[in-house]
């Protein structure tokens, strides 16, 4: 496997280029030499310039070119959602092909992406689709809390639908996997209820019953730790504090809201059940302060640093 890690600039318009500038500035010259970035060579320059740094880019990017060349900060353009589609689709192809041992995304903006007939819901959906997969599952991962969802960019209505013993049972199993690859021996995994207090025995719901317990019951007749449904609102609290080493959520907010609140600029995004890794920051493109050299790059350096373990196959 390949150990340079290959980060996409996102959206160009937005701050993907200026976080993805800055941690490359901050890297050591071994790092710098496991580098690669697919973006467009003359935004790059513009985002040096915004943050005031002096870094030669020579060897270091993979230059795509952007309809009509660069496009301005801060602004929905269905330009730079083509941009930034074609940046991830030429970074899978290179991961596919070993070239790479994985890729970081800096952040995308999906309007400009589906305004540009790019129809996917974000990353997850689209690395799905790039690399032949029915599905994938994401992973918010900090040092404390761990979540993986059974769904993430649908409407609440629809990820109930979605949250079907074999899927979660599916999600539990990708967990797993994962956190034995970086690590745990035996992971203890919890699994979060659908329902306020889990349905309360068919008062508040029967999904509960219906479609978590017998995920549970099939994955610890795989011999996985895992423990379920506890309510949403004690089971993230108690992962904290060291009782389980990931929380499975039923849908995005769920696991969104505490991931965020307990690890905003460090938590690490992580698509798993993919034939290459990736991992991402976990914001957004921040149109308002594109282009001003404010960005703040530590999510950036996080998701970074997550991927070189994964790209040298660190089991530690």
């Amino acid at each position: 496997m390949s150990d340079i890690v290959g980060i996409t600039m996102g959206d160009p318009a937005g701050v993907g280029p200026e976080i993805t500038v800055r941690a490359i500035a901050e890297m050591s010259d071994a790092d710098r030499a496991r580098t690669r970035v697919y973006g467009h060579r003359e935004t790059l320059e513009a985002a040096l310039e915004a943050c005031g740094l002096d870094l030669d880019l020579n060897g270091l990017v993979e230059h795509i070119e952007i309809e009509g060349g660069m496009v301005p900060w801060g602004k929905l353009d269905a330009r730079a959602g083509d941009a930034a589609f074609r940046f991830i689709a030429r970074a899978v192809e290179d991961a596919q092909a070993k070239k790479i041992g994985c890729i970081v995304t800096a952040p995308i903006n999906k309007e400009a992406l589906n305004s540009a007939g790019h129809h996917y819901d974000g990353h997850t959906g689209m690395l799905a689709a790039l690399t032949g997969q029915k599905s994938a599952f994401m992973l918010l991962a900090s040092d404390r809390l761990k979540v993986i969802h059974v769904s993430t960019h649908v409407s609440l209505k629809t990820a109930i639908d979605r949250a079907t013993p074999q899927r979660i049972l599916d999600t539990i199993r990708a967990g797993n996997d994962h956190l034995k690859r970086i690590g745990y021996a035996a992971p203890r995994i919890a699994v979060a209820g659908i329902n306020p207090h889990c349905g309360e025995s068919g008062l508040f719901g029967t999904e509960d019953d219906e479609q978590v317990v017998p995920a549970v019951e099939m994955a610890r007749a795989e011999g996985i730790d895992v423990t379920g449904p506890i309510s949403a609102d004690t089971v993230y609290h108690r992962a904290y504090n060291g009782a389980f080493d990931l929380v499975v959520a039923q849908y995005h907010d769920q696991g969104h809201i505490p991931i965020k609140l307990v690890a905003f600029d460090t938590a690490v995004n992580v698509s798993l059940g993919l034939p290459i890794d990736r991992t991402s920051v976990d914001h957004g493109t921040a149109f308002d302060i594109a282009g001003t050299g404010k960005a703040n790059h530590t999510n950036m350096n996080a998701a970074i640093a997550y991927a070189r373990r994964l790209a040298a196959g660190s089991t530690s």
